[in-house]
């Protein structure tokens, strides 16, 4: 059992933090802890950085080459966690140490909250062509009792209002003169919480 270093815990667990990583030999996997503060003070996610030359050649599937990012609650479809114990300052750096990852990282977040969060996001920029493509295609999925997810950086990049925080129209939307990206970011992660 592993678990975050900065949070505390009634079971054995090894602690683990940035720039920890774990190695699950059994299954071939070497897991990067990635601190990501922000939802709470030691949350951490699981990067798993996949090759092409890992795979035997017999059935190859490209998708199998994305990496793999298990980001528990900092990003979501078309959103982000809420700051229960940090700063927005913290969970500003997280996002963008997230944004910084390859684009075709696959996005396993903890909950599914796409539809949601693709309303809101539209409430902001109600003219960006790929968050309505998205929004379409996640009535789709969720109407045949499908998840929405696994996403990708490349997706969140051009669809999630928290990664976008330097758009025109998403700054335009929230009427402040001149703000900085960190400003945007805390001002709609306000408004999402009453959305």
């Amino acid at each position: 059992m592993y678990a975050p270093k900065l949070e505390q815990y009634h079971f054995n667990h090894t602690p683990i933090s940035e720039p920890d990583v774990i190695e699950l030999s059994q299954f071939n996997l070497k897991l990067a802890v990635l601190d990501l503060p922000g939802h709470t003070l030691g949350h951490v996610a699981y990067y798993i950085e996949r090759h092409a030359d890992n795979y035997d050649g017999h059935n190859h599937d490209a998708s199998h080459d994305n990496n793999l990012l298990f980001c528990g609650d900092t990003l979501f479809g078309a959103g982000c966690g809420r700051l229960f114990e940090g700063t927005p300052a913290q969970m500003f750096s997280s996002l963008q140490k997230l944004a910084a990852l390859p684009h075709n990282t696959q996005v396993y977040c903890t909950h599914e909250y796409t539809l949601h969060n693709i309303s809101f996001a539209l409430s902001l920029e109600p003219n960006n062509q790929a968050l309505i493509k998205r929004q379409l295609e996640t009535l789709r999925l969720r109407s045949l009792q499908q998840p929405s997810l696994p996403s990708s950086i490349g997706l969140e990049l051009a669809t999630n209002p928290f990664l976008r925080c330097d758009t025109a129209e998403i700054q335009s939307s929230i009427q402040l003169e001149s703000p900085t990206s960190l400003q945007v970011f805390s001002t709609i992660r306000e408004m999402r919480n009453h959305y």
